[in-house]
């Protein structure tokens, strides 16, 4: 399987109660879709997984898989911080339909390589569906080193790793580690986009892609035509966006301004909290503005 393409880290929408809303998973799929992603990816960090319980998580998937109908893959976050949790979660997806599932490294816990390198090999030895490594040290304070994902890629069913360090000397080691492998290295920094396409990346999985669509569609597409100046303005036009996305605890300002587009994805999971001033608000229905033109909202 090869992973490819703008595959959008999907936030989850969410009623008032918590609940995962019906009608604004099939108003952001079909936006996303129409947009021209090549893959959904859920409950990852903006899908905020870890609010999640596994039966909320299952039964949530089902429903995406059931409203992508096929038309792109599903790619399902599974990952914890016990080896059997993630296993055990892994099994449950199996039944539902997802092209394959993602597994965060342990976090809370500080882990050496080797014991990451275990960690995956014993999930891969007891599940079938193929399996996304996810490398956000940022968050779980784990690094999975190049030599460690070099070693865990000769493994048939670990297909690809999401790369959210924001370091391309790691991800250069990510792709010369897995040269000769059949694996695809995805980078999960949104302003790195571009430049990791041309160290030679497949594609990146982008939380600004829920809202900034087209735009990150677009890097990807100009890129492969060999349009680079067009490809370098759409990746720096990001930066606006990705700007006022730090108003906020993640994802609170992503929900906010895809509720702003008409995406009725509702507030973060407790305890995030919705907190922007009005200036703020102002401000980011400002930047939105910018991106009309483009975007079609």
């Amino acid at each position: 399987m090869k992973l490819e393409g703008i595959i959008t880290a999907m936030a989850t929408p969410i009623d008032s109660n918590e609940c995962v809303s019906d009608e604004g998973v099939e108003s952001l799929v079909e936006h996303l879709i129409s947009g021209g992603v090549s893959g959904l990816f859920i409950l990852g960090t903006n899908g905020e997984f870890y609010s999640m319980t596994d039966d909320a998580k299952v039964e949530y998937v089902e429903l995406v898989v059931r409203i992508v109908d096929g038309r792109v893959p599903v790619y399902a976050g599974t990952g914890d911080i016990g080896t059997n949790k993630v296993i055990e979660l892994t099994k449950r997806m199996k039944n539902v339909g997802v092209s394959a599932v993602s597994i965060i490294t342990p976090f809370m816990i500080s882990l050496s390589q080797e014991e990451i390198y275990q960690h995956y090999v014993q999930i891969s030895e007891q599940v079938e569906l193929p399996i996304i490594l996810y490398n956000i040290p940022s968050n779980t304070k784990l690094n999975i080193e190049p030599v460690t994902v070099g070693r865990l890629a000769k493994i048939s069913n670990i297909i690809g790793i999401k790369d959210s360090s924001g370091d391309l000397d790691n991800l250069k080691g990510y792709l010369d580690q897995t040269k000769n492998e059949e694996f695809s290295v995805l980078v999960g920094s949104d302003s790195k986009i571009l430049e990791a396409l041309k160290l030679g990346a497949s594609g990146a999985v982008a939380a600004t892609s829920n809202v900034l669509t087209k735009t990150d569609v677009g890097i990807y597409n100009e890129f492969f035509v060999g349009n680079l100046d067009k490809a370098q303005e759409l990746q720096e036009s990001l930066e606006e966006y990705r700007r006022i996305l730090k108003f906020g605890t993640v994802p609170s300002v992503l929900k906010y301004t895809l509720r702003e587009i008409g995406i009725p994805v509702g507030y973060p999971f407790a305890p995030v909290r919705e907190l922007l001033s009005l200036n703020q608000k102002q401000e980011i229905n400002n930047v939105l503005d910018c991106y009309r033109k483009i975007e079609g909202f």
